[in-house]
C-alpha cells in the first residue's frame, strides 16, 4: 500500500504540540507518500524491528468505562509485556488513552482523544532515561530498561485511520527532531516533556496491520537502553486509502509501560 505519512519539516522554531488544543501546535507538516508493508504477512518482531502484533484477550467488558479499564487492564499489560520481553519488572505508566478518528463525534471531546496525525516518538532519549530513573523500584539497579506502548483498535475492521509504525532499524538519529509535548487538560495547569517529531527519510520502512480487532495488541517500543542506536519506533495515524467511506470511525486504546531487567 502507498499512503501519506505526515512527516515534520525542519525549521528554526522548536516544534511544540498539544494533547488537546491543536490550534496551538507549532509543527510544520511535510507529507510524503510512502510504501507501507502489511505486517500480518511480514511478521516483524519486537526484538529486531521494535514492534510486533500479538493475540491478547482482555477481560475488560466496556472499554469506555475508565474505572473498569484502570482496575483490569494494567495487570493484563504487565502480564503481556512480561511474556513478550522476559523483563524482571514492568510498571504501567499511563492510564488507558481512548482515541477516536475525526469522523467520530467523540474525537477531541475527551482528554487527548484525537489521533496523533504526525510522525513522532513519545519520549526523547533524555526523557526516557529520566522517566526510567523516576519509576525504577527502590534499592535495585537495572542493567537494562525500556519503554513500550500497547495499542489496540476497538472499532470493527476496517479501520479508517490505522496506526503506522516504522522499523526502528531504518531510523537514523538525524531523523529525530526534539520537540515539546504539552498536556493541556482543561482545568489543570499545562505540563509537558520532550519527545521527538520525525523528518522524512526515504530509507524508512513503514508497516501497518490491516483489519485489527480488539484481540490484536500491537506492542512497540519507544526506547531501549540495550539498543540506543536503533531503539525507537516512530508512529503515526494515517488515512487508509482502501477503507470504504461507510466504515465505522476508528476507536483505539493505548497504554504505556516501562520494563526493567536486573
Amino acid at each position: 500500500m502507498i499512503a501519506g505519512i505526515a512527516y515534520v519539516a525542519r525549521g528554526d522554531e522548536r516544534p511544540r504540540y498539544y494533547a488537546n488544543d491543536h490550534s496551538r501546535d507549532r509543527v510544520s507538516i511535510a507529507p510524503q507518500a510512502m510504501p507501507l508493508t502489511n505486517g500480518r504477512a511480514a511478521r516483524p518482531t519486537l526484538a529486531h524491528h521494535g514492534f510486533a502484533l500479538v493475540t491478547h484477550d482482555s477481560a475488560v467488558a466496556d472499554w469506555h468505562d475508565a474505572v473498569q479499564v484502570a482496575a483490569v487492564h494494567p495487570g493484563e499489560i504487565i502480564a503481556l509485556l512480561t511474556r513478550a520481553t522476559q523483563a524482571d519488572h514492568i510498571i504501567v505508566t499511563s492510564p488507558g488513552i481512548l482515541r477516536f478518528s475525526e469522523r467520530s463525534a467523540h474525537s477531541g471531546t475527551g482528554n487527548n482523544s484525537a489521533p496523533a496525525r504526525f510522525a513522532h516518538v513519545d519520549v526523547s532519549t533524555p526523557t526516557a532515561i529520566r522517566f526510567a530513573e523516576r519509576s525504577a523500584p527502590e534499592g535495585r539497579t537495572p542493567v537494562r530498561f525500556a519503554h513500550f506502548n500497547v495499542w489496540r483498535a476497538l472499532s470493527p475492521p476496517p479501520q479508517d485511520v490505522p496506526l503506522a509504525v516504522c522499523d526502528a532499524t531504518s531510523v537514523a538519529a538525524h531523523d529525530l527532531i526534539a520537540a515539546d509535548a504539552i498536556f493541556d487538560e482543561p482545568g489543570k495547569p499545562d505540563w509537558g516533556f520532550e519527545g521527538y517529531v520525525v523528518a522524512h527519510n526515504p530509507a524508512h520502512r513503514w508497516f501497518w496491520f490491516p483489519d485489527m480487532r480488539s484481540q490484536d495488541a500491537l506492542i512497540f517500543r519507544t526506547y531501549d537502553s540495550a539498543t540506543p542506536e536503533s531503539t525507537c519506533v516512530p508512529h503515526v495515524a494515517f488515512d487508509n486509502p482502501a477503507c470504504p467511506p461507510d466504515a465505522p470511525p476508528r476507536i483505539s486504546i493505548e497504554m504505556r509501560a516501562s520494563a526493567y531487567w536486573f
